[in-house]
C-alpha cells in the first residue's frame, strides 16, 4: 500500500513539492486556498486537490486525510502552520507533522506543542520524506512478532545528558539500539564513537518496554 501525504497551504511552493513527492511513490493531496494554484494543481497527474483554508477542521475533514502518514503545512503563516498540525494530529490520527516556520526561533516551541518536524526550507521538507522512507525501510526489514520491537524518534535538545557524548558512553538498556541519526538534511549511519549533537533526532530500535527507560537516558526526563 502506497504512503500518503497531505500538503497544506505553500502556493507555488506546494506544487513544486507534490510533484518531487509524487516521483517518490506517495500518494498525494493538497489543500490550497488559492483558486488559481488549485487550477495548476489539477493539472498534474495523480494528485487530489481540495480549495479552501487548511485550518478549517471541515475542511481537512472534506480531503479524508485521516490516517494520513505524513502531513506538511506549508502556509506563510507560523501560527496557521502550527494548528494545522495539531488537528491533523488530534482530530484525523495523522501519523507525522511538518511544518515550515518562517522564524527560526520558534522552532524549539513547536517541538515542545507537539510537532514532530519544524524546518526552515522547503529543501529540508524533501530530505525529511527521505528520511521517514528509510525509518520505514528499517521497520519491514525488522521481524516484529506480536509488537516486541517499537521504532521510536528521540529528538535531542540542549538539556540532553547525551549532547556531545558519543554513543558508547550513553547507558542505554541492553535491548536497545540506535539505529539512524537524523542531523538537518542527513540520515546518518551510526557507530560506536559517532557523536550526539543538540538537534539531532535519534531513531531507537527498542525491546518491548526499554523505549521508556532508553527515553529517559536520551533526554533526562
Amino acid at each position: 500500500m502506497k504512503k500518503s501525504i497531505v500538503i497544506v497551504g505553500g502556493r507555488k511552493k506546494a506544487i513544486i513539492l507534490a510533484k518531487s513527492i509524487l516521483r517518490k511513490g506517495y500518494e498525494v493531496i493538497v489543500i490550497n486556498e488559492s483558486y488559481e494554484d488549485c487550477l495548476s494543481l489539477y493539472e498534474i497527474p495523480g494528485i487530489s486537490v481540495i480549495q479552501g483554508d487548511g485550518t478549517k477542521p471541515y475542511v481537512l475533514d472534506d480531503a479524508n486525510i485521516h490516517n494520513v502518514d505524513i502531513a506538511i503545512a506549508l502556509t506563510p503563516n507560523d501560527e496557521d502552520n502550527l494548528m494545522i498540525c495539531q488537528l491533523c494530529k488530534a482530530h484525523f490520527s495523522v501519523k507525522k507533522t511538518v511544518a515550515v516556520v518562517s522564524d527560526p526561533k520558534k522552532i524549539d516551541f513547536f517541538y515542545a506543542m507537539g510537532i514532530d518536524r519544524a524546518v526552515c526550507t522547503i529543501s529540508t521538507v524533501t530530505s525529511i520524506i527521505e528520511q521517514q522512507a528509510f525509518i520505514n525501510d528499517i521497520t519491514n526489514i525488522i521481524p516484529i512478532r506480536g509488537g516486541n520491537i517499537q521504532i521510536v524518534e528521540v529528538r535531542i535538545d540542549g538539556y540532553s545528558p547525551a549532547v556531545d557524548k558519543q554513543l558508547w558512553e550513553i547507558d542505554l538498556p541492553s535491548e536497545v539500539i540506535i539505529g539512524c541519526i537524523l542531523r538537518g538534511d542527513e540520515a546518518l549511519v551510526p557507530r560506536g564513537n559517532s557523536r550526539i549533537s543538540m538537534g539531532d533526532t535519534l531513531v531507537l530500535i527498542a525491546g518491548q518496554q526499554q523505549e521508556i527507560p532508553a527515553i529517559k537516558a536520551l533526554t533526562g526526563r
